[in-house]
């Protein structure tokens, strides 16, 4: 039964047909941000939210500034040398947003300021620095931002001697430009303002009075396309992408005014990413049925398929996720077994080795490295309990240095405090679904202790074990945090993408159902105090097991969720819904729009008691439109059966993001942890 005192939207029916069936939409009208009834709805579910947890705030309060005082608010990143600077990234104590600087030459020359966030955001509720692009004489900067929320970017140039900022201003951009070799022509991709989708390529010389020349539009409405450097300087690149498929265009950056000519032309079903190296391209793909993707090379001037050599073979066990390109090593970013694995291998074969990693739960990747005149890898280490370290590795000797590692200030956390695991639960089809587990080795496994389990599951995204300074205050109160690698995330190579997605779409719940089951069986955790979360695509995750099995969670925390599937996948005016068709369907055909509608957690609602649920948006989302959450919400309030907690929390001045500046997700995410502890029973 739904709570009195809650906001109640009225309700409009809307009939939506297809395929000769009728769904009755109730809350559809809320589909308009600019109407004043819908922003009116929108406030009352705020103050609604505001009213039920004002006793929480001196908690929250405390355990803003608890999760702040983690953070070394003076702190700079590694630097990184590049065509004659060392760049920096700093932040200074108190304020929200990072500084930009370089020293030339040397390290310790003297700091020149780059940008300031801090005065860019000043007076705007949102800001967000898209990118920055510096010329090759090093005298000018690109840069972009956004003050909505919405990726929608400006782009300026500032001349780095004088500190002055052009009066060229170009509008509606993705934030994505480079400059050519010249140092006055500049290419940047834009969107069509109305889905977003990144379709247009544009070339604009300084001085042009705001002329910019298209090059290239992408008419296919499923591809997007961006633009980029070559690390060895020479080519500009055109990509474009779908879920499926991918196809580059080249320019020498020397020639600017020259024509783009198509690398590979694209066929359905074949990716590939292009590196440049000497005179060769290095070609990372799936073609030729390498499911798990191989890596070939061609001469620069030979670019068609016919030309293209392997290098290093298609592996059925082991994922190619990257590479890395030295002048006598090639460094492959691989996945196997679940787990990031950096594999060292110079050119004539002689040295081929992996870097070697002890723990189960942990995240490597390269880092910048922009020479390849070096032996020098720099990487990135973390684990659920081991803090971020950025370490310069000697490919030759094999000496390593950190150079930095990630602070927890207030001297409390202590390392092996801590147990890290990874588990396998068994899914309905008999598949083996790891988990990966943090907690404090004061935890029993007696079935009483909270547990967090989080997931994702879409667009082949591996969510790796990675360190948070916040979540100790999760663990420090006696929470287990638990990662459901489920299918439709690429964790276990590609077939674990192609298991969970389109038709196989259900293997991603059935999953993350058999995840939360096994924790409960194995007396990590219980039905009462078992809790589950998920943002975006993992919102619907969120949406569609509190459907299908309530009686296991507790609370469900669903961030910016994905929850009216059909209508959006049938609505092609909004954002990505037409480059998404090859991840969930084109609902158009009625093979995929009733396996949609099965699952969808919005068509799903039912007269049933639900789970606790925590659910936030923002009003200026791109990607997942605030409407959606807002009718499922809606929906809930008027169908549900129980009295249990429903908060919806919507941020009025943000994206799909969240709120912009270095501590506003923190208060943010001080929201959520109330929320568990609200029903946990915790209170300090």
């Amino acid at each position: 039964m739904p709570n009195t005192n809650a906001p109640i939207a009225k309700i409009i029916p809307k009939k939506l047909r297809k395929h000769n069936q009728i769904r009755i939409d109730n809350y559809y009208w809320l589909n308009n941000r600019e109407n004043p009834e819908v922003l009116n709805y929108l406030n009352q579910e705020n103050a609604y939210y505001q009213e039920q947890t004002a006793h929480t705030k001196e908690f929250q309060n405390n355990l803003y500034e608890e999760m702040k005082s983690r953070i070394k608010e003076d702190d700079t990143s590694v630097p990184y040398f590049y065509n004659g600077y060392y760049y920096f990234t700093r932040m200074e104590k108190g304020k929200n947003y990072p500084l930009y600087t370089r020293r030339k030459e040397f390290i310790d020359a003297p700091e020149e300021l780059l940008f300031d966030c801090n005065e860019m955001a000043n007076g705007q509720a949102f800001f967000q620095l898209g990118s920055i692009s510096v010329s090759p004489n090093n005298k000018l900067a690109l840069f972009s931002f956004d003050i909505i929320g919405r990726r929608i970017y400006t782009l300026k140039i500032k001349n780095l001697e004088t500190h002055l900022v052009s009066e060229d201003v170009i509008e509606n951009t993705t934030g994505n430009a480079v400059w050519a070799n010249d140092n006055e022509t500049l290419f940047f991709s834009s969107q069509d303002l109305g889905t977003l989708r990144s379709d247009k390529i544009f070339k604009y010389k300084i001085g042009s009075n705001l002329n910019p020349e298209l090059v290239y539009f992408e008419k296919d409405e499923t591809f997007s396309v961006e633009i980029a450097k070559s690390k060895s300087r020479k080519y500009l690149a055109i990509e474009a992408a779908s879920t499926l498929s991918s196809e580059y265009q080249i320019l020498e950056a020397d020639n600017p005014d020259g024509n783009f000519r198509v690398f590979q032309k694209r066929k359905r079903g074949v990716e590939y990413a292009i590196s440049h190296y000497n005179d060769y391209f290095y070609i990372k793909s799936n073609c030729d049925g390498a499911d798990n993707f191989k890596l070939l090379k061609t001469p620069e001037n030979k670019t068609n398929k016919k030309f293209w050599k392997e290098v290093i073979p298609h592996r059925n066990d082991v994922l190619l996720e990257d590479v890395e390109i030295f002048k006598d090593f090639l460094v492959l970013e691989e996945r196997s077994n679940g787990l990031n694995k950096i594999r060292i291998r110079s050119w004539d074969s002689e040295i081929d080795y992996y870097l070697p990693f002890e723990s189960e739960t942990y995240t490597a990747f390269t880092g910048t490295n922009v020479d390849f005149d070096t032996t020098i890898l720099r990487y990135s280490y973390q684990s659920l309990a081991t803090p971020s370290s950025i370490i310069d590795f000697n490919m030759k000797t094999h000496e390593k240095e950190i150079k930095k590692e990630q602070e927890v200030v207030g001297g409390t956390f202590i390392k092996s405090n801590y147990i890290e695991e990874r588990i396998w639960a068994v899914a309905i089809d008999g598949t083996k679904i790891p988990i990966s587990l943090v907690y404090h080795k004061k935890i029993q496994k007696k079935g009483t202790n909270p547990l967090l389990l989080y997931a994702y599951g879409s667009y082949g995204y591996s969510m790796d074990a990675s360190f948070s300074s916040t979540r100790l205050s999760l663990l420090d109160r006696g929470f287990i945090f638990a990662i459901a690698h489920v299918r439709g995330g690429e964790d276990l190579g590609r077939n674990w993408y192609e298991g969970g997605k389109l038709l196989t779409k259900k293997n991603t719940f059935t999953d993350f159902v058999a995840c939360s089951q096994f924790l409960i069986d194995e007396k990590y955790t219980s039905n009462k105090h078992l809790y589950a979360e998920g943002g975006s695509a993992g919102g619907l995750l969120m949406g569609v097991i509190a459907n299908t099995n309530p009686e296991l969670y507790n609370g469900i925390i669903a961030q910016v969720p994905f929850v009216d599937v059909v209508t959006t996948m049938l609505d092609d005016s909004i954002p990505l819904t037409t480059g998404e068709y090859d991840e969930w369907g084109n609902p158009n055909k009625k093979e995929y729009f009733e396996y949609m509608l099965s699952y969808s957690p919005y068509d799903n609602v039912t007269a049933q008691n639900y789970p606790n649920m925590y659910i936030s948006t923002g009003l200026h989302d791109s990607q997942v439109q605030y409407w959606e959450p807002a009718k499922w919400v809606a929906k809930l309030r008027a169908t549900k059966t129980d009295t249990k907690k429903l908060y919806f929390d919507i941020n009025m001045d943000a994206g799909h993001g969240g709120a912009s500046g270095r501590y506003e997700d923190l208060k943010e995410l001080a929201k959520e942890f109330i929320f568990l502890f609200e029903l946990e029973g915790i209170k300090k």
